[in-house]
């Protein structure tokens, strides 16, 4: 299975393109959406979820013409948005049961086995008898993948899903999507870079509604060898040094001094030295390149 997107297009009233002629081909397994908040990731996520028109281009989930015929898409569609609500004093299970039976599964026996493999795939069937409104806030993320799971999608789409969580439930929810991500197409959106390095084989960097970049994790590490570099300062330097080098991060290592990671084809100067790179050294430097004028790097 593959999403193919085409020159994808979006302009909200107040004039912000949302969407710049984005084209991208994603197939199975976990794909990683990394952007800053306001690239487009979410713009981006709902139209392909047919839940907002472009003004211009196509997506294609292998034959289905996700534009012009979103009923086909929403067969085989799991959408995750970044909040959702639930109905006070119902139980996981019950709840799951109701939107079952709007998703027209049945008979009731078939309604049963699907919200007990829901439940199962993502940890929760110990805890179907509690209220989902009194879930934390991992517990409801996982539920959410839960009730997309009823229909067993083809394609499942989550927004921005580890925002807020805390380490543990984050591992926890990430383990669920890493569990299905075998025989699915997953769009995975996030501005939080150890997400996509932790659970993705295929990722894309976009920023101001384009896609700056598609690659591996692995691989965006592997291209920016030889090319970072470190250097620790006085904090009193990082105002000149902004000016003289690219830099990609700083980080605090004390009240007076930082830890510098520059990006340069060759040495940028004295007391740096050759760092290994990471992803997030990727995703600096496609996001700075961008922000430049064009020549300037």
């Amino acid at each position: 299975m593959k999403l193919k997107i085409s020159g994808l297009s979006r302009t909200y009233q107040n004039g912000i393109k949302a969407l710049d002629d984005l084209s991208l081909e994603i197939g199975e397994g976990m794909f990683g959406l990394l952007g800053p908040n306001g690239a487009g990731k979410s713009t981006l996520m709902r139209t392909i979820a047919s839940i907002q028109l472009p003004d211009k281009g196509t997506i294609m989930l292998d034959d289905i013409d996700v534009i012009g015929d979103p009923i086909s898409l929403r067969k085989v569609l799991g959408y995750l948005p970044q909040e959702f609500g639930v109905y006070p004093k119902i139980s996981a299970a019950y709840l799951l049961e109701y939107f079952a039976a709007l998703k027209g599964i049945s008979p009731a026996s078939e309604r049963t086995k699907a919200v007990k493999y829901a439940l199962e795939a993502v940890n929760l069937f110990e805890e179907r008898n509690q209220y989902v409104a009194g879930f934390s806030g991992g517990m409801k993320r996982r539920f959410g993948i839960a009730q997309l799971l009823l229909a067993r999608p083809k394609l499942i789409i989550v927004d921005e899903p580890t925002a807020g969580l805390d380490p543990s439930e984050r591992n926890r929810f990430l383990n669920v999507l890493r569990e299905i991500a075998s025989t699915n197409i997953i769009i995975f959106s996030t501005h939080i870079v150890d997400d996509i390095k932790d659970l993705c084989n295929d990722m894309a960097i976009i920023n101001r509604g384009r896609i700056l970049k598609q690659t591996t994790p692995a691989k965006a590490a592997e291209e920016m060898k030889g090319k970072v570099w470190q250097r620790r300062m006085e904090r009193s330097m990082l105002e000149s040094a902004e000016s003289l080098y690219f830099i990609l991060s700083s980080k605090y290592e004390s009240d007076s001094h930082i830890n510098v990671r520059v990006y340069s084809e060759s040495i940028p100067g004295d007391g740096f030295a050759p760092a290994e790179p990471i992803l997030e050294d990727m995703y600096f430097y496609s996001l700075g390149k961008d922000s430049k004028p064009k020549g300037s790097i």
